[in-house]
């Protein structure tokens, strides 16, 4: 396989935050989808890297598909920045996350398009912003899966090219301690200690953690006080939440909610503000129809398997939709200079890919 188009968009930069280099690469990739007879619908952003929407035409009464990848990466510019390869490898930011992954979907797109001559009823929408989060998108991204039967999604495949069946949901929040401040030694009872409160709601909260069901609860920032002689006026804790269950993220936000309504030192406040940043990734019967109908058409089952870490999958597959991620190529190293990509990988992941996409396309356009 010749990587060289994946080199292009490689070599330039895309972190999130350099707005220029995303929409540069959306521009490459919508040269090469329009080439394929997409239309595209760009969602301008002022801050961050437009979204891209690229469409087909639509045949009612025909399950529709959606393909799922993000444009961003981690690596700000002059950091981690170029392609390279070996015998069995490439390396470079975003080889496996997630440009890689969306030079699998173009080139499946590229085998229906030259075998079956039209392409209907499979779009592909391109983020700009799912390594941080996806603040903006998944309200896009949201809204868009309501028209679609079934998502794939491009993140980078297990090690034994496992598709991902479920992610636990992610939630962020911020506490914030409101106090009283006091001179520590003449006027020590008439202070009310934010940073103590802050300590007795760290062991409150880390209490909530329940590994027996996918649930931690992690308190991984923490500031306040003034100096050594002044009862702490402030402090603030930034939380991070992850479940494997609704039920779990309900008993969470209600824990929350009461410990930061009742802190343990007199006097002080607590406002709670943040919330889930992506819902959790469950199993489902259409989801599991979906991996039987796969199997058919390639004549073996998918390995799967479940991941702490989230994706834009979580997202499509709250609203219901039949989602699976990991069609990228295996890679490792991703959010670390050392990222690289099994070149074997994107051979397998393309064939596979362009099979599922031909049986789909091939009951819309025939």
């Amino acid at each position: 396989m010749d990587f060289t188009e994946l080199a292009s968009i490689i070599n330039l930069n895309s972190y999130t935050k350099n707005k220029q280099g995303v929409d540069e690469n959306g521009k490459i990739f919508t040269h090469w989808m329009e080439k394929l007879g997409y239309t595209t619908e760009v969602f301008p952003r002022e801050h961050i890297g437009d979204h891209l929407l690229f469409t087909s035409p639509v045949v009612a009464a025909k399950k529709r598909v959606l393909l799922l990848g993000h444009l961003d990466t981690v690596f700000p510019p002059n950091t981690f920045t170029d392609f390279s390869q070996d015998d069995e490898w490439i390396y470079g930011p975003g080889v496996c996350d997630m440009k890689g992954g969306n030079v699998v979907a173009l080139e499946a797109l590229r085998q229906v398009k030259s075998q079956q001559g039209a392409i209907a009823n499979i779009d592909m929408l391109l983020v700009s912003d799912e390594e941080s989060g996806s603040d903006d998108s998944k309200h896009l991204s949201s809204k868009l899966a309501e028209n679609y039967d079934v998502c794939l999604v491009f993140e980078a495949a297990g090690k034994d090219h496992e598709v991902v069946i479920e992610r636990k949901g992610v939630g962020t929040f911020n506490i914030l301690l409101e106090g009283k401040a006091a001179h520590a030694g003449n006027h020590y009872v008439d202070g009310c200690n934010a940073n103590l409160a802050a300590a007795h709601m760290i062991i409150a909260l880390t209490a909530l953690t329940d590994l027996s069901e996918g649930t931690t609860v992690n308190a991984g920032k923490i500031s306040g006080g003034i100096g050594a002689n002044t009862i702490s006026p402030k402090a603030e804790i930034i939380v991070e939440t992850r479940y494997t269950q609704s039920t779990e993220k309900e008993r969470l936000l209600a824990a929350l909610s009461e410990i930061c309504a009742h802190t343990a030192v007199e006097g002080v406040k607590a406002t709670l503000s943040g919330g889930i940043q992506r819902d959790v990734m469950q199993s489902s019967n259409q989801q599991l129809a979906l991996l039987v109908e796969l199997e058919q058409i390639l004549g073996y089952p998918l390995k799967t398997e479940k991941r702490g870490g989230v994706s834009d999958a979580n997202i499509v597959s709250a609203k219901g939709v039949a989602t699976l991620d990991g069609f990228g190529p295996f890679g490792d190293g991703d959010h670390t200079v050392n990222e690289r990509a099994n070149k074997a990988s994107f051979i397998r992941r393309i064939s596979e890919v362009s099979k599922i996409l031909l049986a789909f396309n091939d009951t819309v356009v025939r």
